[in-house]
C-alpha cells in the first residue's frame, strides 16, 4: 500500500486515494491510517466524494505524518487498542479549520495551530467538520516520559497556539505540517531534543519565578555551548553528561531563560560566524569552511540559517562588513 520513498529521510512513505476508484476510497483510507499510525476506525459524510493524502516520515524515534483529506470522525476503539502492538502518543495540529478531540470524558475544541497530545491507550475521538490538513506527530511512550512529569493523564492536554511556549511549539509543527520532509532536513537528535523541549515547557510549564540554581545551570550550559560550539554532533544528553544533571533538568533550565537548548546552540554559532565573517585576516578562508568552524556541516543548512537570522547570505554579510 505503501508509496514512494526518500533516501536522506531513511523512510519516507505516502498513501493517496487517487490510485482507488470513488466508491472504495473511503476504505483504502481506514487501511492507511490504520498502517501508517495503529488501528483505528474512521468514517466520514461525503463517503462518495472522500479524498486523502498520507505522507509519513521517520525521523529517529519520531514520525512526522501529514494528513491532507475531507472531512471525517476517527475513533480509538477497545477493539483497536488491544490489537495495537504499542500505544503511542500523539501530537497533532490542524492548519487551516477548527476541530476537536474527545478523550476521558473531556472535550477540547482546537484552532488552526493549536497543538494537542492524545494517548493512544485510552480510547479517543477525532472530529473534522470541514477538512483534515494536519501534522500529526507519533512519540514513543518511552521518549514522552523522558519529557513529561505525567503521562497518564486521562484526558487531551492542549498546548494553545498563543500562549507561553505554545507559540513556539505551534510554529514548528505548522512547519513540517506544511512540508514534512523538512524534519528530515535536520539532525535526528537535534530536533528530537528541540521538540520535547518545547512539548515539555508548553504542556508543563514551570512557574514563572526564575531561581538562582536554574539560572546557574543555565550559563554554565551555555559556557559548555560556547567552548563546543563547532563540534556539529553536540547534544543536550552530552552536555547533561558533562553538567552531571538530566537531560529533562537541563532543558527545564533553558526553558526558565525562555529559549531552548537548540535555540541557544544555534543563535551562538550565528554569533559566532558573524564575528569570523567580520574578520579581514580570514577573508580568503571558504564560507563553507567558516560555517563548518561554527559547528555546520552542509554548507547549505549554513547559508539558509545564517539569511534567516542576518537578513544577508554569508557572502553578502561578509562583503559588506570588509568594505567598511
Amino acid at each position: 500500500m505503501a508509496l514512494g520513498s526518500n533516501p536522506s529521510s531513511g523512510l519516507a512513505r505516502q498513501w493517496s486515494t487517487d490510485q482507488v476508484d470513488a466508491p472504495g476510497r473511503l476504505d483504502y483510507w481506514v487501511g492507511a491510517i490504520c498502517e501508517a499510525f495503529l488501528e483505528m476506525d474512521c468514517s466520514s459524510r461525503l463517503p462518495q466524494a472522500f479524498e486523502g493524502r498520507l505522507i509519513s516520515v521517520e525521523v529517529g524515534p519520531l514520525s512526522f505524518n501529514q494528513v491532507e483529506a475531507s472531512t471525517q470522525d476517527v475513533y480509538r476503539t477497545r477493539a483497536g487498542i488491544a490489537r495495537s502492538a504499542s500505544h503511542p502518543f500523539y501530537l497533532i495540529t490542524q492548519r487551516q479549520t477548527p476541530w476537536h478531540v474527545c478523550q476521558g470524558g473531556h472535550r477540547a475544541g482546537l484552532r488552526p495551530g493549536d497543538s494537542v497530545l492524545v494517548d493512544s491507550a485510552r480510547l479517543y475521538e477525532l472530529h473534522f467538520p470541514e477538512s483534515v490538513e494536519v501534522m500529526s506527530i507519533q512519540l514513543p511512550r518511552s521518549w514522552v516520559g523522558q519529557w513529561l512529569n505525567r503521562t497518564d493523564d486521562a484526558f487531551p492536554r492542549v498546548a494553545y497556539r498563543d500562549q507561553g511556549w505554545g507559540r513556539a511549539l505551534s510554529g514548528l509543527t505548522l512547519q513540517f505540517a506544511h512540508d514534512p520532509l523538512l524534519a528530515a532536513q535536520y539532525p535526528s537528535q537535534l530536533l528530537c531534543d528541540q521538540l520535547g523541549a518545547m512539548l515539555a515547557a508548553a504542556i508543563e510549564p514551570q512557574p514563572p519565578v526564575r531561581s538562582p540554581p536554574s539560572h546557574d545551570l543555565f550559563q554554565r550550559a551555555q559556557r559548555l555551548q560556547q567552548e563546543q560550539l563547532d563540534q556539529p554532533g553536540l547534544t543536550s544528553q552530552r552536555v547533561a553528561e558533562q553538567l552531571g544533571v538530566s537531560v529533562r533538568t537541563l532543558h527545564r533550565a533553558f526553558a526558565a531563560e525562555s529559549t531552548s537548548f537548540a535555540q541557544s546552540l544555534r543563535r551562538l554559532r550565528l554569533d559566532r560566524a558573524e564575528l569570523l565573517l567580520a574578520q579581514a585576516r580570514l577573508a580568503n578562508i571558504a564560507i563553507s569552511e567558516l560555517g563548518r568552524r561554527c559547528g555546520f556541516v552542509d554548507a547549505s543548512h549554513f547559508v539558509r540559517e545564517f539569511q534567516r537570522h542576518f537578513r544577508a547570505t554569508p557572502a553578502r554579510w561578509r562583503r559588506e562588513r570588509l568594505a567598511r
